[in-house]
């Protein structure tokens, strides 16, 4: 059996904080500890830019009943990191590496993350330097390939299906139409949760538009008129990241401010532009008096209190099995779920793949869980969904 590589290990989070990704880093520094051939945990503070500014803290102080309040703790603990790495940025995290003795590095976060530890890994290999370098997934989005769902995602879903629960009763309570913005600059799969609110018939939302079908203000403001001639309200999920027919994000168009992101990105988050536009078009087009829009923005993805224990014992799982795999030899590899079982029997089994499956690119929403028009979310994403969210509220009706 060939000798286990020795050397310190560190860990970072980076990218949008989650209500469990903190479960993922004590999965990491648990899993870690019962490896003698690594000598020391690092926590890389604020991620990639606490690598290279060489803030660490060395969790050999941190005692577990610590851990166990940090893991039930939403947001990302170590702090996280919106810096996009190039090549010559990671060749600083790869001396910083070599300097401390660094041979484990395992990176919690999203696509980027994966490839920020796709680069660090080539740069061990070309330098013959043994570092076992490991992506440990994480996003609400849900949107990373190859796995069948990613850690933070049921949270955050839970989140998004209470929230329309509650505020369907509101919009029963006193009829007109709501609109709720969910996160979601590509990927469906967050705005789809909120079908998970619909518990009998006549609930809503009534309307589900996601980034995987082109939004058209002609066919919006018909669809909205048809549910308020039928319902007499009409309650309305939209992801942030809905966009024409030329691709152009609706959000960009009206904003007042196209502010981008260290990955070029424009701000979707964080602005009632989007819900603002969409109101004002149906007041004026369709002349609804009642008409009011909310974006749940960040509230969304580290919402305290409300947490699917499933995703987080998930959580904790793959960053647990990024240590456990590192340890066996393999690197450049990425921690992910298959699904074999549903429903009561909902089970998943853990593997590695190669971290170029993960990296940079995303996974839409499958279009067999949109309905034909493009303005509803099928029955069917129910059965995909419920099992990650657990248990949600229940709702009582008088008539």
């Amino acid at each position: 059996m060939a000798e286990k590589i020795k050397g310190k290990a560190v860990v970072g989070q980076s990218g949008g904080p989650t209500m469990v990704i903190n479960q993922s880093l004590v999965g990491v520094v648990e899993e870690a500890r019962k490896h003698p051939e690594i000598t020391g945990i690092l926590g890389a503070k604020h991620g990639v830019r606490g690598i290279i500014e060489e803030k660490f803290l060395d969790f050999a102080s941190v005692d577990q009943a610590t851990l166990e309040a940090v893991a039930v703790t939403p947001s990302s603990a170590l702090g996280s990191s919106r810096d996009k790495p190039d090549a010559e940025y990671c060749k600083k995290i790869f001396d910083v590496f070599r300097k401390h003795d660094v041979r484990y590095f395992y990176y919690i976060g999203g696509n980027d993350s994966a490839d920020t530890a796709r680069i660090v890994n080539d740069l061990a290999k070309d330098n013959n330097y043994d570092l076992q370098a490991f992506h440990v997934p994480k996003t609400i989005d849900n949107d990373l390939r190859t796995t069948d769902h990613c850690p933070g995602y049921g949270s955050a879903a839970k989140f998004v299906a209470s929230a329309f629960m509650g505020d369907d009763q509101d919009n029963r309570a006193l009829p007109g139409v709501k609109i709720n913005v969910v996160m979601g600059r590509h990927a469906g799969f967050l705005t789809a949760a909120s079908v998970l609110a619909r518990t009998r018939d006549g609930e809503g939302p009534h309307l589900i538009y996601v980034p995987e079908v082109d939004f058209i203000e002609d066919k919006f403001l018909a669809d909205v008129d048809a549910i308020m001639k039928k319902c007499g309200r009409c309650m309305i999920a939209v992801s942030e990241g809905i966009h024409d027919a030329q691709g152009n994000a609706i959000t960009a168009k009206v904003a007042a401010s196209n502010e981008r992101d260290a990955h070029g990105n424009i701000q979707l988050s964080g602005t009632g532009a989007l819900g603002d536009y969409l109101s004002g078009l149906i007041k004026a087009k369709l002349g609804v008096k009642r008409v009011r829009a909310d974006t749940f923005g960040y509230l969304q993805r580290s919402f305290a209190g409300i947490y699917s224990k499933v995703d987080a014992a998930e959580a904790r799982i793959v960053g647990q099995k990024a240590v456990e795999y590192s340890t066996q030899g393999i690197s450049g590899s990425s921690v992910a779920m298959k699904r074999v079982g549903n429903g009561a029997n909902y089970a998943v089994e853990y593997f590695h793949t190669d971290i170029k499956n993960v990296a940079r690119e995303t996974k839409p929403l499958p279009r067999e869980f949109i309905n034909a028009e493009g303005n509803n979310i099928l029955d069917s994403f129910k059965d995909y969904v419920a099992p990650l969210v657990d248990v949600l509220p229940t709702v009582g009706y008088l008539f």
